[in-house]
């Protein structure tokens, strides 16, 4: 049997590969612990096999923030990452899962570009919030480079947007606004997004293994804006009608307003990156909303 530590309780991402693991009782053993809380430095962490790191600050606009606020970033995002890293490799446990994000590429771009990340794409983050994720990574790097026994291993994830029942984020935003529109414009942009239990089913497998190294977790379809929100109104059995030739005014609304570009610019990973040794993306885009959406 497995035994896994999850630091940060009652986290979407955390609480979801919980309740998907607990599908197996007799092949896994899982545990959390609230980072909030100082006590957690004195938690033993011997006897877990793995310990998968998802306590953090969300994602928010983080390009004009306070220098208090740059200090909780990396307080949290970044020094609570290696901190945890090395009590966990001190204690005897084999691998460390930590959970990043495309964030460490930039935002997407304005409507009408496209951002496309491959292998060989380096990161730049254009926030406070991408930095000190990057930053956490390159601290792990450095315990990876400085184990001489190789014996700890530690898995990095980017994934990008992730949604799923209780969510929180953009994709409730977008379902809250599909629940009101008919009519809804089809700007032809291209995303990649990963459901949650396809993430779960990448995480059980990475323990399984026992691996280590980068990993680029998506769907195996990407999502256009319209596919989402059609998708959405099909699962409450709503039909919706796409318009096209509105391009014009997204663009021009996303001069002034990033969300806009978030929503409906281009940004993904080329598929070759995101696939594993085994199969995780067990399931498929309409499914998936129908799920997030009972």
């Amino acid at each position: 049997m497995k035994k896994i530590l999850i630091t940060g309780a009652k986290s979407f991402i955390g609480t979801s590969v919980e309740l998907y693991l607990n599908k197996w009782p007799d092949k896994y053993k899982v545990d959390t612990l609230d980072m909030r809380k100082k006590s957690w430095r004195t938690y033993d962490f011997k006897g877990y096999d793995t310990v998968f790191h998802v306590a953090g600050i969300a994602h928010s606009d983080t390009r004009k923030i306070s220098s208090d606020e740059k200090a909780r970033y990396k307080k949290v995002n970044t020094d609570l990452v290696i901190e945890t890293a090395k009590k966990a490799q001190k204690d005897g446990v084999g691998q460390f899962i930590f959970m990043s994000s495309s964030i460490v590429y930039g935002e997407t771009p304005r409507i009408g570009k496209k951002k496309v990340i491959a292998g060989y794409t380096i990161p730049e983050p254009d926030n406070y919030y991408g930095e000190s994720k990057l930053k956490a990574e390159e601290g792990l790097k450095r315990i990876e480079k400085e184990d001489e026994t190789g014996s700890f291993k530690i898995a990095v994830l980017r994934p990008p947007m992730i949604y799923g029942k209780n969510c929180k984020g953009n994709y409730p935003l977008l379902s809250k606004l599909a629940g009101k529109l008919a009519f809804f414009p089809d700007a032809g942009n291209k995303r990649s997004v990963l459901y949650v239990e396809n993430l779960a089913e990448l995480i059980r497998l990475i323990i399984d293994n026992n691996d280590a190294g980068l990993f680029f977790p998506q769907n195996s379809e990407y999502a256009t804006t319209s596919d989402l929100v059609k998708n959405i109104r099909l699962s409450h059995g709503k039909k919706t009608h796409l318009i096209k030739g509105f391009t014009w005014a997204l663009k021009f609304l996303g001069l002034f307003s990033r969300k806009v570009n978030k929503a409906f610019g281009t940004c993904y990973y080329e598929q070759d990156m995101s696939t594993y040794r085994q199969e995780y993306r067990l399931v498929d885009l309409r499914e998936s909303i129908r799920r997030t959406e009972l």
